[in-house]
């Protein structure tokens, strides 16, 4: 097996500040965590921004600025930008940060779907702010939108215009043929970096099943020319990474896709949560990568290429 890559996504833009107070939304906290999760044995660092004075997320790219200097300034780590944002947030908005910074890494949603958020909401009886409760609430009646038109228009102006690659986020089987897709048009070439996101509500359950079958198709699809990881919402985090580790893949975990780090317990840090995947993937006998060994396995551009 080849070595394995943990990727660390740091605060994303589904869990709110009431839900934990190691969750960081301030640009200090967002580097020191990130750059706590890089020594910890995280490769690739997946960042959102949120605003610092209330936690929302924001697409404003002052918001990413105020971050990103200061982790490349401290490590090495490869800077994965999201370009899904949030679901509240169009396009134009979503691509403001990634196409100012232009990242090593970019992650790509291959479509629309249903994003509901909204269960979390019952689990709480008082907010930090005022915009938490509705943010919730209002995603029974809210579509990502990641139309092919959308997804080209990424591809060229991240990829082509600006030399950043890609996780490719995939929800659903769907998700896999649309990648074909772009191969198949070119727009898109090997090696490839699949994330299988298993857990949220609009998209695959987060099952064993659903992790071989979603692995069984990309064989079919992509051959040898693609490397895989899982992110599994919440509760299934860990055994669905160590089930991927032991089937060759590759690993993300972060206070974006779980808030805990045991049954009932609040994950202290993202670094913890790194440290602990870390140590279970290594007594499976996996070798963790270096950020420079990802770049040459994923092809990146370096450090030296970015806007910030």
């Amino acid at each position: 097996m080849s070595k394995i890559i943990i990727t660390c996504a740091i605060t994303g833009s589904i869990h709110t500040p009431t839900m934990s107070d190691a969750l960081p939304y301030r640009p200090q906290d967002i580097a020191d965590q990130a750059v706590a999760a890089a020594e910890a044995g995280a490769a690739i660092l997946h960042l959102h921004a949120r605003d610092p004075e209330t936690g929302h997320p924001s697409s404003d790219p002052a918001h990413f600025m105020a971050f990103l200097p200061d982790i490349k300034a401290r490590t090495d780590a490869i800077v994965n930008l999201t370009t899904g944002g949030s679901a509240i947030m169009t396009l134009d908005q979503r691509l403001a940060a990634p196409l100012q910074a232009e990242p090593e890494m970019c992650s790509l949603n291959m479509g629309s779907m249903n994003f509901a958020l909204y269960p979390m909401a019952a689990r709480y009886q008082t907010w930090k702010f005022d915009w938490e409760k509705p943010f919730l609430e209002n995603s029974d009646d809210l579509v990502f939108k990641n139309t092919p038109r959308d997804i080209a228009g990424v591809l060229t102006r991240m990829g082509q215009e600006r030399g950043a690659r890609f996780e490719f986020e995939c929800y659903d089987t769907g998700h896999l043929t649309m990648l074909r897709h772009f191969v198949d048009r070119g727009l898109v070439q090997p090696p490839i970096f699949l994330q299988f996101v298993l857990g949220v509500l609009g998209g695959m359950a987060p099952s064993p099943e659903n992790l071989v079958h979603m692995k069984q198709l990309a064989d079919r699809y992509f051959g040898d020319g693609y490397q895989f990881s899982i992110l599994a919402a919440g509760r299934h985090q860990i055994p669905l990474a160590v089930m991927a580790a032991g089937m060759g893949g590759h690993v993300r975990v972060g206070l974006e896709d779980s808030l805990y780090i045991a049954r009932g317990e609040l994950a202290t840090s993202n670094a913890q949560q790194v440290a602990k995947i870390r140590s279970l993937v290594e007594g499976l006998g996996r070798e963790v990568a270096t950020p420079d060994e990802v770049r040459a396995m994923l092809r990146l551009k370096g450090a030296a290429h970015v806007g910030f």
